[in-house]
């Protein structure tokens, strides 16, 4: 019609406007009924809270893409998101009548082509003439066989905490390509593809949104069930509204499954529990600390209750935090015992140093003869090196603990000079033991620190006479093994129970004697743990192991060094 003479008759020209009337009315009811048609689409888009998963999201826009297809009559539909960290456009699934081998060769970067001028501007682009229009891209357009198009901003409103509409966020953008019928892309096409874009942009955004928080949830929950200590939060009810893993463990419930929602009354007895959430309660936001017997295995745990209000003016919760300090206490236990017992043991030889020496001081007139005070200075003379002994072991376990590790003197040590020497002299310690040196006659010399070797055999066979109570067999043997030798102590004592087999290298720890029986043998409870530690300074190679034991038979202890340490020689 644009080619028409308008008649000169005015009764023509009535009717033919009348004619165009018709036609603009049918236009403007075609209009219409595509609008209702975006409403349907735009209704889709309402309900992100919908959209929570991949696959859902996927089949939202699986729906609203070909809708849009039908609607504008278009062969191909693709959707582009801005990549922040690549600065391109990459396509979001699906697409419609584009294959996957063409989407993988797809690079659309921000800033050239259509997509990146309608991505900086926010301004829609028709492109009726997709090989000569002057922004395409002509290597996609002869990928994607285009042959005109509409491409539109993805656009999202940014508002304040009112609510109001401050701006417009771009986060990609719309194409529609391949009018069907042979037809072109128009101004009223673009006016419907804007209108879809923006329902496609609120689905797409809002499904990010909720991928984001789900992804700082999970993040949350896995920090909350990974943390080491008890977290538990009781409502004012008594209803528990979080508990993680730990608290679960320390408060002997079920590892499985969410407690979320149950009375805490209803799955504990423990009624000292009980008592400290009420307290809390009752606190008035003020933070309680104290012990809490565990129920069950009788740990025990440092608890910190607090009252957590809520800004929405819901009732409080407690909060009450959990730490295991069940190993600490033990500790200072040990400590005690230790400090009692390494009192015990320098007051000993310090009595018969000072009554020895007193006793000779007081011999003014010579009562005594020459043999028996030479018997009286060999008792002194031994009860200092026993308190040198021992002052040598706290200063190298205070060196230990320190972290300043231990030093070494190194030198050519021979093996079977060593064995004889401690024999001899543990032989000297007891006369219920005997005291058996089954070592090969010919053991390779070692480099290593003379001293220390001597301590480590030392504190093994003492160790042997202590937990012999009955007396028996203590037999030393060694292995040339190699770069390493070995040496084992083996005795027929009363074994240890499987329960310290993993601890008895523990500072302060000592094996009761009996079943039943909770003291232990004498000694201050270092000596395993200092042996460890003047093997371990030979090298990487150098360890110290209980080989075996059994109750009421007896234990083997063997320690490995290097012949030549890997250390620095002083």
């Amino acid at each position: 019609m644009a080619g028409d003479v308008m008649p000169d008759d005015p009764e023509q020209l009535r009717k033919e406007l009348e004619r165009y009337r018709l036609v603009v009315t049918e236009l403007q009811g075609k209009i219409s009924t595509l609008e209702n048609e975006i409403a349907t689409a735009a209704t889709m888009a309402e309900i992100p809270a919908v959209v929570v998963t991949q696959p859902e999201l996927r089949q939202t826009l699986s729906r609203l893409i070909s809708k849009i297809a039908m609607i504008l009559q278009a062969e191909k539909v693709l959707t582009l998101l801005y990549q922040a960290d690549t600065g391109h456009l990459s396509v979001l699934p699906p697409a419609l009548g584009i294959t996957e081998e063409q989407i993988s060769e797809l690079l659309v970067t921000s800033d050239t082509g259509v997509s990146g001028k309608v991505f900086n501007s926010g301004e829609a682009i028709i492109y009726n003439d997709a090989i000569n229009h002057p922004d395409t891209d002509k290597e996609i357009i002869s990928l994607l066989r285009v042959r005109n198009g509409l491409c539109v901003p993805l656009s999202i409103q940014q508002r304040d905490e009112d609510e109001r509409v401050t701006g417009k966020k771009t986060i990609g953008v719309l194409h529609v390509m391949n009018k069907r019928f042979e037809q072109e892309f128009g101004t009223d096409d673009q006016r419907l593809a804007e209108m879809l874009g923006d329902q496609a942009a609120a689905v797409i955004a809002n499904a990010q949104v909720f991928r984001e928080v789900q992804k700082a949830k999970e993040q949350l929950e896995g920090a909350f069930e990974s943390i080491s200590a008890g977290v538990v939060v009781v409502g004012q009810a008594g209803d528990i509204r979080l508990m993680n893993h730990a608290a679960r463990r320390m408060l002997n419930f079920s590892p499985d499954g969410s407690l979320a929602g149950k009375k805490l009354a209803d799955i504990t007895d423990s009624r000292e529990l009980l008592d400290r959430f009420d307290k809390a309660l009752q606190a008035n936001g003020a933070e309680t600390a104290s012990e809490v017997t565990g129920p069950g295995d009788g740990r025990i745990y440092q608890s910190q209750f607090t009252l957590m209000r809520s800004a929405e003016g819901e009732p409080p919760s407690v909060v009450a935090i959990f730490n295991d300090i069940t190993e600490i206490r033990q500790i200072e236990r040990m400590k005690s015992t230790f400090v009692s017992t390494v009192s015990h043991e320098l007051r000993t030889p310090l009595t018969s140093i000072k009554g020895f020496i007193t006793t000779l001081m007081d011999d003014t007139e010579e009562m005594y003869d020459i043999e028996t005070r030479q018997e009286f200075y060999e008792i002194i003379n031994s009860e200092c090196d026993r308190l040198t002994r021992l002052i040598t072991d706290l200063l190298n376990v205070s060196r230990i603990e320190a972290g300043r590790g231990i030093e070494l003197h190194l030198g050519a040590v021979s093996i079977n000079e060593i064995v004889a020497s401690v024999a001899e002299n543990q032989r000297a310690a007891t006369n219920k033991h005997r005291i058996i040196d089954a070592m090969p006659d010919q053991m390779p010399s070692i480099v290593a620190d003379a001293d220390k070797v001597y301590q480590i055999l030392e504190n093994i066979v003492s160790n042997a006479i202590r937990y012999s109570p009955e007396g028996g067999d203590i037999t030393i043997t060694g292995e040339d093994e190699g770069e390493t030798i070995k040496l084992s102590v083996s005795d027929q004592g009363i074994g240890i129970p499987p329960e310290h087999r993993d601890k008895i290298f523990h500072r302060f720890h000592k094996v009761p004697t009996d079943e039943g029986d909770h003291g232990a043998v004498k000694g201050t409870g270092i000596g395993l743990y200092l042996v460890q530690h003047l093997a371990r300074a030979h090298g990487e190679k150098a360890e110290v192991w209980l080989e075996n034991s059994e109750i009421g038979k007896g234990s083997t202890f063997s320690f490995r060094l290097p012949k030549e340490p890997s250390v620095e020689r002083s």
